[in-house]
């Protein structure tokens, strides 16, 4: 089931789009079959420090199934507008809202959705703001998390049940962003974000610590990133800097908010859930129960870390196939 994967500077499967939605451009992957006729619309939404391009195992292969594919950068990431207003523009709801405008504006009528890290976030909440819309959803990594009645606070987060995201106070604050804003500075914060290693062992990140600045200097590039696709996301990186991205980690009570108008915490439509049993952050323990929100939910899992539809693509590949063949076009309730 190997397949090559999309050249990030160019490749004939597919097109660089932009759009206008909802006020703000966004830029956009568009993938059709060859023959031009596709049996569905896929949305692929990336996380953080993800792009479109995050998506580049599975959307040649997702092609080659006869849908046509649509991967956006999410606001403020890569070739998409980072809007200096509100810090809701960043938050599920704004998300949600886009890719259901975007849809709308490329004549889709429903569309399956599925979304990585912060786009699992995403993909979870936008079928529930809009589930006339997603005919079926999948998450690879990130469980689903029902709203919440009362306010947990990042820090209150950290402090409990989840001392693994205290790397998120970090970024959410400005001393990442101050210290990696350069060309140069973009390609050591990519040493680290590829899994890159110092000569010791050094690691340049840590989810209790977040970034660990006394060794970024020291690593090499890592193994999630050939050296065309680094030098994509340099590039990409070095033309706005960090700060839209790192406000994803700036929306928690925006999101909280936002939530409080759901109409719904159920997930009505088929839904699939990928666990990566290695993830270090969205560790499998946070999935447990979550089955009591969904009316249909299909679970797999991969003895895979986090950027696993990278590291694994065959096997992220392989699920989809199942789950598209027996219940999203074979009407299966499960596999």
């Amino acid at each position: 089931m190997a397949i090559e994967p999309i050249d990030p500077f160019s490749d004939s499967r597919v097109t660089h789009e932009t759009a206008k939605v909802n006020g703000y451009t966004y830029h956009y992957i568009l993938g059709v079959p060859q023959n031009g006729q596709y049996k569905a619309t896929v949305f692929l939404i990336h996380g953080w420090p993800d792009l479109s391009i995050g998506w580049r195992y599975q959307i040649p292969f997702l092609i080659s199934l006869g849908l046509r594919v649509v991967a956006p950068d999410l606001m403020g990431f890569g070739g998409t507008v980072i809007p200096p207003n509100s810090i809701h523009l960043y938050g599920f709801k704004r998300a949600a809202d886009d890719i259901a405008e975007l849809a709308k504006q490329l004549g889709c009528k429903q569309i399956i959705l599925g979304g990585h890290d912060w786009g699992g976030m995403v993909v979870w909440r936008t079928a529930l703001w809009h589930p006339e819309l997603i005919s079926h959803v999948f998450s690879i990594c990130t469980p689903y998390a029902a709203p919440q009645k009362k306010y947990i606070s990042t820090e209150q987060l950290v402090q409990g049940p989840m001392p693994q995201a205290a790397y998120q106070l970090q970024l959410a604050g400005p001393d990442v962003e101050a210290a990696l804003q350069s060309e140069e500075d973009m390609r050591i914060f990519f040493n680290m974000m590829s899994g890159g290693r110092g000569p010791n062992g050094e690691v340049g990140f840590s989810p209790e610590r977040g970034v660990h600045f006394e060794d970024l200097k020291k690593l090499k590039r890592g193994p999630l990133l050939d050296e065309k696709t680094y030098e994509f996301y340099v590039q990409q990186y070095s033309r706005n800097g960090l700060h839209g991205t790192l406000n994803w980690y700036r929306t928690r009570e925006a999101n909280y908010k936002d939530d409080l108008n759901l109409p719904t915490d159920r997930i009505e439509m088929p839904a699939l859930f990928i666990q990566a049993n290695y993830d270090s952050i969205l560790k499998p323990s946070m999935a447990v129960g979550m089955d009591k929100y969904f009316t249909q939910l299909t679970r797999a899992d991969v003895d895979a870390q986090h950027f696993c539809q990278v590291t694994h693509p065959d096997k992220i590949n392989a699920i989809l196939k199942n789950w598209l063949d027996g219940v999203v076009f074979g009407g299966k309730s499960t596999l």
